[in-house]
């Protein structure tokens, strides 16, 4: 069990705070651009034109994953108070929300410069996934996404009054933690698979797969409220993306892909 001190807030200027949670969530954001940029132009793709479309799959997913969490948590959290749905900085951003919001803005890129959509998801999967894993690393700092309160033998209390946890002193199940070891997992899967002569979209359908997986059985230990059918928000999306994966890589041929291959 484990006690942490950290102050979420990492210091005032004025009326603003510069949080642990916005500075390791930039630091992700920059380390999985550059990977999915790197991988982009193995893969044929102009650097260039990587970094400029990643300014809009970020924006894309930034409000995917704050609309996300809100519905999540408009009763308890906002409701009372709805311009704290603008307060990103106190963290509050659901990783599903941030997937779809990037696919969308991601595929209306590619749709607009001609690039094949499932070749550029190949080249994002490890830079999503690590960015992920970096991630989770800011929710061990502040307390965000911790999940059900636990007697051990693993657990996070904090002591911070600016951490997101319910109530401080007490121990809770590590999401976090786990989410982060696994993700990196994935990452270092997809990274010895990345070289395969796969049809286009094969690995990112490998990522999808793991990472739906991973976050259904997760959420059992979430303190998440439950949406229907006894499953989380997250538990729903994550079975969705899970049977879809599924579904395309037993339809993909597992072979090349024959089709010239153009960005």
């Amino acid at each position: 069990m484990f006690t942490i001190s950290i102050d979420p807030i990492i210091f005032n200027i004025g009326h603003f705070a510069v949080r642990w949670y916005s500075l390791i969530l930039t630091f992700a954001i920059i380390v999985g651009v550059w990977l999915t940029a790197r991988e982009a132009e193995r893969k044929g793709f102009k650097k260039d034109d990587v970094y400029d479309a990643a300014v809009w799959i970020v924006v894309g997913g930034l409000i995917g994953a704050r609309l996300f969490h809100v519905l999540d948590h408009w009763s308890h959290e906002y409701a009372a108070n709805p311009i704290r749905v603008f307060y990103i900085w106190e963290g509050g951003l659901a990783i599903w929300g941030a997937i779809l919001g990037g696919l969308v803005a991601g595929a209306a890129i590619a749709w607009r410069r001609g690039w094949r959509f499932p070749k550029f998801l190949d080249a994002a999967a490890p830079g999503l996934v690590l960015a992920q894993a970096i991630g989770r690393i800011a929710c061990v700092i502040t307390g965000d996404a911790m999940g059900k309160p636990t007697t051990g033998p693993f657990g996070f209390a904090y002591t911070s009054p600016n951490a997101m946890v319910p109530q401080l002193g007490v121990y809770y199940t590590p999401m976090p933690v786990y989410e982060l070891v696994i993700n990196v997992g994935i990452f270092a899967l997809l990274w010895q698979l990345r070289k395969r002569n796969w049809p286009d979209g094969r690995l990112f359908l490998v990522y999808l797969t793991l990472y739906s997986l991973e976050r259904f059985f997760l959420a059992f230990t979430s303190s998440y409220q439950i949406l229907a059918f006894g499953m989380t928000q997250s538990q729903i999306v994550a079975l969705l993306g899970f049977v879809i994966g599924l579904a395309l890589l037993v339809w993909m041929p597992r072979g090349l892909d024959a089709r010239p291959r153009e960005a």
